[in-house]
């Protein structure tokens, strides 16, 4: 017991230029092999792992940051892990902050708390900048985090007026290219299901996707209230949209997650997806192309938005560049597949059969209430 005390104690004396020393390298030799996007051969980086466990040398990263005043950590506050969006978020910014030598710190705000009320918890971590996605921050908080010098970032959201950064997919434009898709396939009834209240890629959708219809002189457009980005909430908000008097030929949901649940809403309705109604998602997460959805969609550009987003906080910069705050919009692209279809030359035939299949399904609905 004493014995593997006194390794201890030694081991907790080795440091780098110890380790330089034995191998007869230069002590950043040695750093660069503890850092993981430094520049160094593999036999070197072996050498020094192998004569690193030999000696019992093991840096100490909270040490190094105190004397070279920065964590080399990121944080990420990411409110919504549901939605199947923002794991490939969480994903690519893992892989992007890592690829810069850092690493990251993940807080999910348990409800009913909002990001204001975990923003001062994690300023004590002494974070490098911090990525705020699926969720805003108050003004008030937004000035803490500049008084501290701490580069902020939403990512997929903005707040119009809060001098804070921000990377988002260009809503309005890929509203107007999902309007013009339909028009020029046919569809004469299109509709849109949104997502969460008052969010601002909800609402760049849905405005981009309304004007751009008017100005092609489709619709009008029906519009049903999802309340959230799940397939509950796409679901539910179907099943009242074809409630209406007549239903749609087309819909257009603000998220992928909702639109899978919507085409279920129209399969237990007897609805044929395209062949009665063409669906239409948006993010292209990867179910989205899954055989059984085959989902036509907008795939947010989410490698770009990332790097976007480590540029604008100053991750490539020692120390970072403190930047006026900034909103950058960068363009989706649309990718078509079995959802939806072109009703060019359909004709009323078209029509009246979709009708038929709505009434035969109202009448099921009524016998078994009954």
């Amino acid at each position: 017991m004493a014995t593997n005390s006194r390794k201890k104690r030694a081991a907790a004396g080795v440091t780098a230029h110890d380790v330089a020393r034995v191998l007869g390298v230069s002590q950043s030799t040695i750093s660069r092999a503890f850092t993981v996007s430094a520049s160094i051969s593999r036999e070197t980086k072996a050498r020094v792992m192998e004569a690193a466990t030999a000696l019992g040398y093991q840096p100490n990263i909270i040490a190094r940051s105190l004397i070279t005043r920065r964590s080399n950590i990121v944080a990420i506050v990411m409110a919504n892990l549901v939605d199947p969006f923002y794991p490939v978020v969480l994903d690519e910014l893992t892989q992007q902050i890592q690829a810069r030598g850092r690493q990251i710190l993940l807080f999910v705000p348990s409800p009913p708390q909002d990001v204001d009320d975990i923003l001062p918890t994690l300023l004590q971590y002494q974070v490098d900048a911090i990525v705020i996605t699926s969720a805003t921050v108050s003004s008030a908080m937004a000035r803490a985090c500049a008084a501290r010098k701490t580069p902020v970032v939403l990512l997929n959201r903005y707040v119009p007026g809060l001098e804070i950064h921000a990377v988002s997919c260009d809503n309005v434009a890929a509203g107007r290219t999902v309007a013009d898709f339909l028009a020029d396939r046919g569809h004469a009834r299109p509709a849109f299901v949104a997502g969460l209240p008052g969010a601002s890629t909800n609402l760049d959708r849905q405005r981009g996707f309304l004007a751009r219809l008017g100005e092609r002189g489709v619709g009008p457009c029906l519009q049903e209230e999802g309340g959230d980005y799940t397939f509950e909430a796409g679901f539910t908000a179907t099943r009242r949209l074809l409630r209406q008097r007549e239903h749609p030929d087309a819909i257009f949901y603000a998220s992928d997650i909702m639109a899978v649940g919507g085409m279920e809403a129209l399969r237990e309705a007897s609805l044929r997806v395209p062949h009665d109604v063409s669906v239409i998602g948006f993010d292209d997460v990867p179910l989205a192309a899954w055989p059984s959805h085959g989902l036509t969609t907008v795939r947010q550009p989410v490698k770009d938005m990332v790097a976007a987003a480590i540029e604008v906080v100053g991750l490539d910069n020692v120390p970072p560049i403190m930047r006026a705050p900034t909103t950058r919009l960068i363009r989706g692209e649309l990718v078509e597949r079995s959802s939806t279809m072109d009703r060019n030359g359909v004709g009323a035939g078209g029509r009246t059969r979709a009708a038929s299949a709505a009434k035969r399904a109202t009448q099921r609905r009524a016998r078994r209430k009954t």
